[in-house]
């Protein structure tokens, strides 16, 4: 094992993170274990307050609007306030909203309620990010993030069986506690992170955040193509759930095969996305995009083929080879890539071009999917393609590996231009 492979292993990242980081991977899982809102809510509308399913699905498209607006809001937050009071406020609030949703008496104050939820629960996201780049080493960045994706895909796997629990017993129980949940998240950061966040204390006033905000960020072209990447990733990975159930219901495949596929992604995601990121972490960034571009692009394309049940599970395995090589890495980019005074603001955008594919990505694919069948899948491959160009030119081939003797935590993020 040679000294990068020990100073970015999985173990040695968790036992070396500072306080604030610990913190910040306990207080996303606690939370996450809450996550009941976004699962129940359409379950909710229509057996407990009555509402038709159109109704329900409406307010449950409203809250994913609101969550791309909160990102897009969190990311700025961040950069002005600091990111302990974005997740304070995030956490706030969102305890309020949610249980505000239970009580209120009209669909008008119900939706506008969710908006609300879905828009300040997101808050956070851009915050947590943020401080996981000032406060990891650059050489260790990569793994972090897969450490933290790991806490939110635990939390969130637990989170139906905690609240289909909580509504076996009332439906006012699972909002207080998603509400429980989020100030348990507000205490982490009250009790453990930083008042002021590293690159706020280091910033000089040539430094402060721009009027323009994120039209700053919009300057930055090639960083645009990587918000691009982002879109598309999430757009074509959003099938797994949009037109997957559809085709293999078509071919006579029972639902319980479908939901065997769906727990094998998960399966490998969370046995498997630590040990891969420990192999890719130190390889160029633009590398690593480009390889899952292509292996996700591949996978979806492979369900076109004939042959039954072992098409959708080779697809299933490969693009989600895909998810484990180049999530932690597109998600610990826009660190690497931001100036300091707009590390919020590039968080905040990348996580909003995500919620945005994974918002219009399955009416696209359900639409492509009436109109054409199984090319829908075929689409997804040059979707995919597309993906591996944008990543080409819009992200830097510099590696974390040039920073491994840095351990302290990082003062400057990486370049966004291209060696």
């Amino acid at each position: 094992m040679t000294a990068t492979d020990e100073s970015t292993g999985i173990w040695e990242t968790i036992r070396d993170a500072p306080v604030p980081v610990k913190a910040l991977l306990v207080g996303v899982f606690v939370n996450k274990l809450g996550w009941f809102l976004q699962v129940f809510l359409v379950l909710f509308l229509t057996t407990s307050k009555g509402f038709t399913p159109v109704q329900a699905g409406t307010a449950l498209g409203v809250y994913g609007g609101g969550s791309v607006i909160g990102l897009i809001i969190g990311g700025s937050l961040s950069d002005r306030v600091g990111p302990r009071a974005a997740v304070m406020i995030s956490m706030f609030g969102m305890a309020g909203f949610v249980l505000a949703i239970a009580y209120v008496p009209s669909y008008t104050a119900v939706v506008v309620v969710v908006a609300l939820a879905g828009a300040v629960g997101q808050f956070y996201r851009p915050a947590s990010a943020a401080l996981l780049t000032e406060l990891t080493p650059k050489n260790r960045q990569v793994m972090i993030f897969a450490v933290y994706r790991l806490a939110m895909n635990l939390g969130t796997t637990a989170a139906p069986l905690i609240g289909a629990a909580l509504v076996a017993v009332s439906w006012n129980l699972l909002f207080i506690g998603e509400a429980v949940a989020a100030l348990a998240y507000a205490a982490v950061a009250i009790v453990a992170l930083p008042k002021r966040s590293a690159a706020a204390v280091e910033q000089t006033p040539e430094d402060q955040p721009s009027a323009g905000g994120y039209v700053a960020v919009l300057r930055d072209h090639k960083y645009v193509l990587f918000l691009l990447c982002m879109f598309i990733n999430a757009a074509i990975y959003m099938q797994y759930l949009a037109v997957l159930p559809l085709h293999m219901k078509a071919d006579g495949l029972s639902t319980w095969w479908y939901s065997a596929i769906v727990a094998l992604n998960g399966f490998v995601v969370i046995t498997c996305e630590l040990l891969v990121t420990k192999v890719v972490q130190n390889r160029p960034a633009r590398v690593v995009a480009m390889t899952g571009f292509v292996l996700l692009g591949g996978g979806l394309a492979f369900y076109a083929l004939p042959g039954g049940l072992a098409i959708f599970v080779i697809g299933t395995l490969l693009w989600t080879l895909a998810e484990i090589i180049g999530g932690p890495t597109m998600f610990a980019y826009p660190g690497m890539a931001a100036p300091k005074p707009l590390l919020g603001r590039y968080v905040g955008s990348a996580h909003a071009m995500f919620g945005l594919g994974s918002a219009l990505g399955p009416f696209l694919g359900v639409w492509v999917w009436n109109t054409s069948g199984t090319r829908v899948w075929v689409w997804c491959g040059l979707a995919g393609a597309i993906g591996v160009v944008l990543a080409y030119f819009g992200m830097t081939s510099t590696t974390a590996e040039a920073t491994t003797t840095d351990i302290t935590p990082a003062a400057e993020p990486l370049p966004s231009e291209s060696s």
